[in-house]
């Protein structure tokens, strides 16, 4: 897959640390940067280079921890992008947050193997693939750079992954998937502890199937991986608190990042870092 190494130890731990939550600490935020046109959320998406790198480095100061970077809308409905779009889109941007913040965290939110190696080279130390490795060579990618890989769970294509989902057994088939993907790349060789698993809230997936996979949480967060969650101003909560536009539904997003903090979610990935992290300090006061 190249002529990549594996990074620095001290690089691997400074990464491992940022993954896993301490004990009876607040969860690990995440904030989204869509360098994109069409992403669900409007608020999200920066797509001029100068005002992504702005918008990125405002989400670190906020007090992300990480921040996840996408040049491909995969809400439901949405047209793919060619591979060569989704580089134009986010390199540069990853390559400017570096040199300004060496230091700073970036996941790269990308289902091609190509794009996902192009930004670990970039500086990137996350892969975050919403298809769960679907891209034969994504394996590949994340074995010969040793990078953190988010493993997510999604039915069918953004395009048209909403029109019928259909499970057995939610819980069950979505925890399954994820198992067998993070043992396969701990078969080849790589760290477990730089491993997460994202159940894809929305993704092929009605509001029941959403309630499930939150209500049974625990088979996975009582798992040997570090555990995301993803349910930012989605339609699920559009469904149950009846708020069409996605500005409406910060309220909503702040009960599930609460429900996070006491289910013992690592990761919650979200828009509005701020208010966020202010959700988890109180919490963490008063647990």
């Amino acid at each position: 897959m190249g002529d990549n190494l594996a990074p620095p130890q001290n690089t691997r731990q400074h990464v491992y640390s940022s993954i896993h939550r301490i004990k009876n600490k607040p969860c690990i935020i995440m904030g989204i940067l869509n360098v994109t046109p069409d992403s669900f959320h409007g608020e999200s998406r920066r797509f001029e280079l100068e005002d992504a790198v702005k918008r990125g480095l405002e989400i670190w100061d906020n007090g992300a921890t990480w921040l996840d970077i996408g040049g491909e809308s995969t809400r439901p409905g949405a047209e793919p992008v060619d591979t060569e779009e989704e580089l134009r889109r986010v390199i540069p941007v990853i390559q400017s947050l570096k040199t300004m913040r060496p230091d700073g965290l970036i996941s790269i939110d990308t289902r091609r193997a190509k794009v996902a190696l192009k930004a670990i080279n970039a500086g990137a130390e996350m892969i975050n693939d919403i298809s769960g490795l679907n891209d034969p060579e994504m394996m590949d990618v994340v074995l010969d750079t040793g990078c953190a890989i988010c493993i997510m769970h999604m039915q069918g294509e953004p395009k048209k992954m909403q029109e019928s989902p259909d499970y057995q057994d939610c819980v069950k088939e979505v925890s399954t998937f994820l198992f067998d993907k993070a043992q396969k790349l701990i078969d080849r060789g790589h760290p477990e502890e730089l491993i997460i698993i994202d159940p894809g809230i929305g993704f092929g997936k009605l509001l029941q199937h959403n309630i499930d996979l939150m209500k049974d949480i625990s088979v996975l967060t009582s798992s040997k991986y570090s555990t995301l969650l993803g349910v930012s101003r989605k339609s699920m909560i559009g469904q149950i608190t009846g708020k069409v536009e996605t500005d409406d539904r910060l309220p909503g997003t702040l009960a599930t990042s609460a429900f996070a903090f006491y289910n013992q979610i690592d990761i919650i990935r979200v828009h509005d870092v701020d208010e966020n992290l202010d959700l988890l300090k109180v919490l963490n006061q008063l647990n």
